[in-house]
């Protein structure tokens, strides 16, 4: 969408701000122990408090809250009682929600207690790559530019990016145009940021995939190629400066 008035803004704040606290507690909520399905009820509990309703069981009827994706799952992952955190895992966990006609989305990945620095790492450098990639996001600036920013700073750093998952225009419902910010240079795409347009940005930092296949239960998006991935979204508000950051709540950069 693009925001018009300031009522509007103030609407995207609102729920920006609903989905960037059920992260952040919901990160905090997360222990060793826990199933995701434990997870995503109390997520669910934080959004109904607020007022909100989740995107994705909306939307499309996704079996959840909200999407949990532990190790080598990319991204879509169902919550799940048979799915027990152990000290050490990947987890990510993306809050997408509506509250009141506005939309916003937001994601995190990040460890359960300890673990390996080489995953530590990874989780470092697509929280960086984010932030390098937002500050440089103004009116127009080309969409494509901004994904060879993700690709190259991914590649300087000895990773690879998800190429089949991208960031997306949000405000009236969760996918709106632009329907694809790439994690890489797509050269045929001529498009450019707008001045006042909300748009989600996300990271998908792999250490072997390229592409996100799907799964047999319908939902849940694996690496091509193995490895892990991780994934750190904020949605913001495109501006002729700086950008203002709505999910900025979550914590995600702390």
């Amino acid at each position: 969408m693009s925001i018009s008035k300031e009522s509007e803004l103030e609407g995207m704040k609102r729920v920006s701000e609903a989905v960037a606290y059920t992260l952040r507690e919901m990160r905090n909520h997360a222990r060793p122990g826990m199933s995701t399905k434990e997870l995503d009820e109390f997520g669910g509990q934080l959004l109904a408090q607020l007022g909100a309703k989740s995107a994705p069981a909306l939307t499309y009827g996704f079996p959840g809250w909200t999407c949990i994706s532990v190790n080598s799952e990319v991204a879509h992952g169902i919550p799940s009682a048979q799915k027990i955190l152990k000290e050490g895992d990947l987890i990510n966990i993306d809050v997408s929600a509506e509250l009141d006609g506005f939309w916003s989305d937001n994601g995190g990945s990040f460890l359960i207690g300890q673990g390996r620095p080489e995953t530590e790492r990874l989780i470092e450098v697509s929280k960086q790559i984010l932030k390098k990639a937002i500050f440089s996001i103004k009116g127009g600036v080309k969409i494509a530019d901004i994904g060879g920013l993700i690709e190259t700073e991914a590649k300087k750093a000895g990773y690879k990016v998800i190429k089949n998952l991208t960031g997306h225009g949000i405000g009236r419902g969760l996918h709106e145009e632009p329907s694809e910010i790439a994690n890489y240079r797509n050269r045929f795409n001529t498009a450019r940021f707008r001045k006042n347009s909300v748009v989600a940005i996300e990271t998908f930092i792999s250490t072997d995939s390229t592409i996100a296949n799907t799964e047999s239960d319908g939902w849940t998006l694996v690496g091509n190629k193995g490895g892990f991935v991780a994934q750190h979204e904020h949605t913001i508000v495109v501006t002729g400066g700086r950008p203002i950051i709505l999910t900025e709540l979550n914590g995600i950069w702390n």
